[in-house]
């Protein structure tokens, strides 16, 4: 079945992430196992959910030659299964297996988007036993993983074996629905709801971060992770403020965050407009079962807002909550589908940040296994710990997840991309968003307008540093020269060793066919040139590669990362001169439809 477009934009991101980058869109989830683990019984039971459900023997096939197919398809295997690995008491820290398990690449191109890993914290039979479940967002969901887990207890209970056959609707079947959608109605409602290009997609820097960020110290690379807590008593006032009002806790932490994004704006009190993603479950959906289906159906939208500084803070809330449930009506449409729709460019983003939040109790969200199956679980001397989830790095500057911990308190955890938003400042965004969440209950009546919680962070913090433009994707192409013709392709001429940026100008002049012509700033290495061409892989144009006779060898490792990855590899052409480049560009190039 083909991909759909959410796996689609998934796989460019792990395409076109800086070399030597942590793997993007990994999630974690772990806990305690206290009691006995028969470890063959655990691995049959796994093996039975996996032939319940066919996301379990999911994956997507390499591009074959000869194939019709434009891009990324995702294949089911008849049989595959987790293999969970045990470490023995003493044999590997926690800390760093639970790190190494999420370092470590997924082959896609494999069945399998899960993983199991067992570490014994005592010897001798009755644990604890750590158990981390690593799963790839390109076929699962944290939804999806709770709903296995379910499934998992009950073939554990019943030594390795289920009740009848696969599951239906399965993830194919929600492939094929997604390809029978009309978007004409999407397309409509997001023309008037994508966020205008001037909002505000990042928080502002405080005085302090800025000055630390002038430091001598190196650029820091990779990804951080902060977290801070609501008491208890916090997250109640919070929760029944947003009632009275109307709205959700999600909503709430929208508002701290839309008001956060404003004063970045260098707007002061004037209304300005601000944009972020909200991850949506994906499941409100009419293909029956979707509550239950375990596939990749999460995914974010693009939310965004005009915050009044003058008007009550519940007006934004207000908002808020309208805006969200006006995305929910399409919340099977993709983020990058949104963008194409948009009419904006390659290198311009609609967000630059997305907010998560999980629902506090009920299924698939419950702390444990369903009741009755815990009561069996318990007879047999075992019980569990709560799960707790190690959120995934994404391609996003910056994302914030909230969760309610086990004693009612609310959780807030950052992860930042450090070359977009430093570990400062990152960690400075969640501190005043965890302020403005305690404030906000303060006005009981329902009137206080949003600037005193702007004054409110002015006074905590400080002002705001002045700020640039939202932040771009920043993918590195140079644009020699357009194309003719919407879809007419692009040619991408990529730098030989010791080019200069003004290598392929003569080449620019040259060729006279319809195609888009571009090259990278050299040097440039195969993600450089992978990350140039994301905006023609996820528009599904028809790709060159060319260049002068040292650009070979690093064309055709791009073109064999672009096989590999589901997409047609683009053809190479390779000569001495411009004019013999532009002459074999102008024979070997894929035709788009005609002008």
């Amino acid at each position: 079945m083909p991909a759909s477009a959410r796996q689609r934009e998934v796989l460019l991101d792990a395409l076109t992430a800086r070399s030597g980058a942590a793997p993007l869109h990994v999630e974690q989830l772990h806990w305690r196992w206290y009691g006995p683990l028969d470890t063959r019984r655990f691995r049959d039971a796994w093996r039975a959910v996996s032939a319940q459900e066919p996301v379990l023997r999911a994956a997507f096939a390499e591009h074959a030659a000869g194939s019709a197919a434009d891009g990324p398809c995702v294949v089911v295997h008849p049989e595959a299964a987790p293999d969970p690995v045990r470490h023995p008491y003493g044999s590997a820290d926690w800390h760093s297996l639970l790190v190494g398990e999420r370092l470590r690449p997924f082959d896609l191109h494999r069945p399998g988007p899960l993983r199991i890993a067992l570490l014994d914290e005592q010897a001798g039979p009755t644990g604890p036993t750590r158990v981390i479940l690593t799963f790839h967002h390109a076929l699962l969901d944290g939804w999806s993983v709770r709903l296995l887990l379910r499934s998992f207890y009950r073939a554990y209970l019943a030594a390795g074996r289920t009740r009848g056959g696969e599951r239906r609707p399965d993830v194919r079947d929600h492939l094929d629905w997604l390809a029978r959608q009309d978007d004409t109605a999407p397309r409509a409602y997001w023309a008037r709801a994508v966020p205008p290009p001037d909002s505000r997609t990042l928080p502002p820097a405080t005085a302090a971060t800025a000055a630390a960020a002038r430091g001598d110290r190196p650029a820091r690379t990779g990804h951080g992770r902060a977290r801070i807590r609501l008491t208890p008593g916090e997250a109640v006032r919070l929760r029944a403020w947003a009632a009275r009002h109307g709205a959700a806790e999600s909503t709430a932490l929208g508002a701290a965050w839309a008001l956060l994004l404003h004063r970045g704006t260098g707007s002061g009190f004037r209304p300005a407009p601000v944009a972020f993603a909200v991850a949506a479950s994906g499941r409100g959906i009419t293909l029956r079962g979707a509550s239950g289906l375990p596939a990749p159906l999460q995914g974010p939208l693009p939310l965004h807002v005009r915050v009044d500084p003058a008007a009550p803070v519940t007006r934004l809330l207000a908002d808020l909550a309208g805006a969200a449930l006006g995305a929910s009506s399409y919340e099977w449409v993709s983020h990058g589908q949104i963008h194409a729709w948009s009419g904006r460019g390659g290198d311009s983003e609609l967000t630059a940040s997305l907010l998560a939040f999980d629902p506090p109790a009920g299924p698939p969200f419950h702390p444990g296994p369903p009741v009755a199956v815990e009561a069996e679980l318990a007879e047999e001397g075992v019980q569990l710990g709560r799960p707790q989830a190690v959120d995934a790095y994404t391609a996003l500057p910056i994302s914030i997840r909230a969760h309610h911990d086990c004693e009612g308190g609310l959780v807030l955890t950052a992860v930042n991309d450090r070359t977009r938003v430093p570990d400062g400042e990152a960690e400075a965004a969640l501190a005043q968003t965890a302020l403005l969440l305690r404030e906000l209950p303060a006005d009981t009546d329902g009137i206080t307008p949003a600037k005193e919680f702007l004054r409110l962070l002015a006074e905590a913090v400080g002002p705001a540093t002045p700020t640039g433009p939202p932040a771009t994707r920043a993918t590195g192409l140079v644009e020699l020269r357009p194309a003719a013709y919407p879809g007419a392709g692009t040619v991408l001429l990529i730098p030989p060793p010791g080019a200069t940026a003004g290598s392929y100008t003569a080449v620019a002049d040259a060729h006279r066919g319809p195609q888009a012509l571009a090259t990278v700033a050299p040097p440039a290495d195969a993600a450089a040139c992978l990350r140039a061409l994301r905006p023609a892989l996820a528009a599904g144009e028809p790709l060159l590669l060319g260049g002068y006779s040292g650009a070979g060898q690093l064309a055709y490792e791009v073109a064999r990362r672009i096989g590999a990855h589901g997409w047609r590899p683009p053809p190479v052409a390779v000569a001495a001169s411009a004019r013999g480049l532009a002459r074999t560009l102008r024979t070997a190039a894929p035709q788009g439809p005609s002008g």
